[in-house]
């Protein structure tokens, strides 16, 4: 798993709590829960962010190789309006990038599963040097872009990098925000855009409307989850159907195809759970008991 690690500071008119977060980081724990291992690669700071970074995921046995940061670890500040997060974010987040070094080469040649989430694809240093890792790996490739204006620095460029890595991955995971943020289109034209660039798949989420899976082939697609009870909380709702997604594209054998239906039954399930609780940790669908940590 390779992006975004931060602190979620979040905010109401009472208090401010923080919480380990970001995209690449909410998926990694995710698929712990799951009971997919996974390790994750980002940027965190020499700090005490850091190192409560460091002690969550240790809970989760999700091994980090991380790169320090000079800015520190960064923050991404969030109020609520409806549930719906809003966000601005420190220097250190939006100046994010990661180290390319030997082991984390020899991690990527060896996965079975690549998944990149939160990447700073703005930055044509990045691109190339991920581009270069994906093509001396054998690893089925799976893309969720999670752009958010306030980290993005070029949009073009944002744009251009994403649909170059889009081109070397299996999956790729659109949100109506994210077609409008990055195209100004609607959700099924961009979908056709990435349907040529991928080789297998689109997972476009639309919030409430629930989420479908595209092939070249075919449509599958799943409303949204009734639930009487209140949506507390919608930040990790993309987040979990990109996990149950992960789990799937890990757990299929070799040259056997994914139930796919199944898997966005499964997804829609895990996200209406997510969304009952505060926070971004993935909850079990279904009525099964959450996975706890280990004792640290």
């Amino acid at each position: 798993m390779i992006g975004d690690v931060l602190i979620d500071e979040l905010v109401d008119e009472r208090e401010s709590h923080s919480v380990p977060g970001g995209s690449a980081l909410n998926v990694a724990v995710g698929l712990a829960v799951l009971g997919v291992p996974s390790t994750l690669v980002g940027m965190i700071g020499d700090d005490a962010d850091g190192r409560r970074i460091r002690a969550y995921l240790d809970d989760w046995a999700v091994p980090l190789m991380a790169t320090i940061g000079p800015l520190g670890t960064g923050r991404a500040i969030s109020g609520r309006s409806g549930g719906e997060p809003t966000y601005r974010f420190t220097r250190a987040s939006v100046e994010r990038r990661i180290r390319v070094d030997p082991p984390v080469a020899a991690l990527i040649a060896g996965a079975g599963v690549v998944a990149i989430s939160g990447f700073p694809f703005d930055r044509d240093d990045q691109v190339d040097e991920l581009i270069g890792l994906l093509g001396r790996s054998g690893a089925l490739v799976a893309v969720d872009p999670n752009p958010r204006s306030g980290m993005i620095v070029d949009r073009d460029a944002f744009r251009a990098g994403l649909e170059r890595v889009a081109a070397t991955a299996a999956l790729i995971k659109l949100s109506d925000e994210d077609a409008h943020l990055l195209y100004g289109r609607p959700l099924d034209l961009v979908i056709d855009r990435y349907l040529s660039l991928v080789s297998l798949a689109v997972l476009a989420t639309t919030g409430a409307r629930g989420a479908s899976l595209h092939t070249r082939n075919s449509v599958d697609a799943r409303g949204i989850v009734h639930d009487p009870r209140p949506i507390v909380d919608t930040m990790g709702a993309g987040d979990a159907t990109f996990a149950v997604a992960l789990a799937a594209l890990a757990r299929a054998e070799p040259g056997t195809s994914i139930d796919w239906p199944s898997v966005l039954d499964i997804a829609m399930s895990t996200a209406a759970e997510t969304i009952r609780h505060p926070g971004a940790l993935l909850r079990r669908h279904q009525g099964e008991r959450d996975e706890e940590p280990p004792l640290s």
